[in-house]
């Protein structure tokens, strides 16, 4: 993407209602929505997050299906969301936000329990072991997301990469976690929730074009 595509989309994401872009200084001082979102919203619907969502296409396909759910997504790339946020103005989806942040400051930004569930689309695997720390599906970053999900609270990881499949299920049992769910291909093997399969994403398009294997776990981050 040329620099004056990046620049126009940047002016752009700050006309649209829905995109909240924070300084880091304001999300780690006293974040203004946090625990709030109902407020932003105006309703009291189960708030859905989309980490790393890219073009966001998790989050406008999801809250297509789900107007009873409000979807947040949620990437420190705001040329890439732009894309997201301006489908779902122009869609008329008031159930939809994008907010530019980085994932690990998510419980700065949402209060305790204060999110009904959490999708990972296809997230960096961070191979190799001196980036184990930010592999998002670590113990760390499940601690976080267990700060903010409800008691019930649902997480879910859409990958084509079969070792951030494996680390993750490994570590899940590891640590007592319950898996609701695994497949390692949801294209060839039967069972996976319909939206895993009905929506998208740009790269996952890339990915079936050359025969990868989509893989996808759903679970909680609690005991």
């Amino acid at each position: 993407m040329g620099s004056k595509n990046k620049l126009k989309r940047f002016k752009e994401n700050e006309t649209f209602a829905n995109v909240i872009q924070p300084t880091r200084e304001e999300v780690v001082g006293n974040f203004e929505h946090k625990g709030k979102w109902k407020d932003f919203f105006k309703n009291d619907n189960p708030i859905v997050l989309e980490l790393g969502c890219g073009k966001g296409e998790y989050t406008v396909g999801l809250a297509k299906r789900y107007p009873n759910k409000n979807f947040i997504g949620i990437d420190i790339k705001g040329a890439r969301f732009w894309r997201g946020a301006k489908t779902a103005i122009e869609e008329n989806l008031p159930n939809v936000a994008f907010l530019r942040s980085q994932i690990e400051l998510v419980d700065y930004l949402f209060g305790a329990q204060e999110v009904s569930e959490i999708w990972l689309t296809f997230p960096d695997p961070q191979i190799k072991y001196k980036r184990t720390k930010h592999r998002m599906t670590n113990e760390a970053f499940l601690e976080r997301y267990a700060k903010i999900l409800k008691p019930d609270g649902i997480m879910h990881l859409k990958t084509d990469s079969e070792f951030m499949h494996g680390y993750t299920l490994g570590l899940l049992h590891g640590l007592g976690y319950p898996v609701i769910y695994a497949n390692h291909n949801v294209y060839t093997n039967e069972g996976a929730p319909e939206e895993v399969t009905s929506i998208q994403t740009f790269y996952e398009n890339q990915y079936l074009e050359v025969g990868k294997a989509i893989t996808y776990i759903q679970f909680r981050p609690t005991n």
